[in-house]
């Protein structure tokens, strides 16, 4: 084999290495979902592109879900107005009549979504536990999934860095 066919074999299969561990390293983008709030509004995910979307799916009957309203409320007012989205996705066994009622009664100020045929629920992944969350980037990359309450410190952090100018 001449050195020149050594070098090119070299070179292509850094190039072909190299765009396989991009391809491994990319993160996942969000499904493209749309959502109708508790006050009819639509709700694109695709729309949103530009901010940074929290989806949290909760319940009523969720214990976690319920004790971490009150810090999703507060991140919610501090971040609104720099870039920062929440959608809070009721589970589809949550009677309506119990999330209106949780809605009016803590002020929920984020839109609220009522998925009664489970269509959020199967576009991200057959959600089954409450409360979880995914947070969305601003170019629609899934920048974190987590199950059970969230960790507020952590995600002050995460959006202090993500919605800098």
């Amino acid at each position: 084999m001449t050195k020149t066919k050594f070098l090119v074999g070299i070179l292509l299969a850094f190039f072909i290495g190299g765009a396989l561990i991009y391809t491994l390293i990319q993160k996942p983008q969000a499904p493209g979902s749309e959502f109708t709030t508790l006050a009819g509004e639509k709700i694109s995910l695709d729309e949103l592109r530009g901010k940074v979307v929290l989806v949290n799916f909760w319940a009523t009957s969720c214990p976690g879900c319920v004790k971490e309203m009150p810090d999703m409320v507060e991140v919610y007012k501090q971040y609104r107005d720099k870039g920062f989205e929440i959608i809070a996705v009721a589970m589809p066994y949550d009677p309506p009549n119990y999330v209106l009622k949780f809605v009016q009664d803590w002020k929920l100020p984020f839109p609220v979504v009522l998925d009664v045929k489970g269509e959020a629920v199967a576009a991200f992944g057959n959600v089954v536990l409450t409360p979880t969350s995914f947070l969305i980037g601003k170019d629609g990359t899934l920048l974190e999934k987590k199950i059970g309450e969230l960790d507020f410190v952590k995600l002050r952090a995460l959006l202090d860095k993500e919605l800098r100018t």
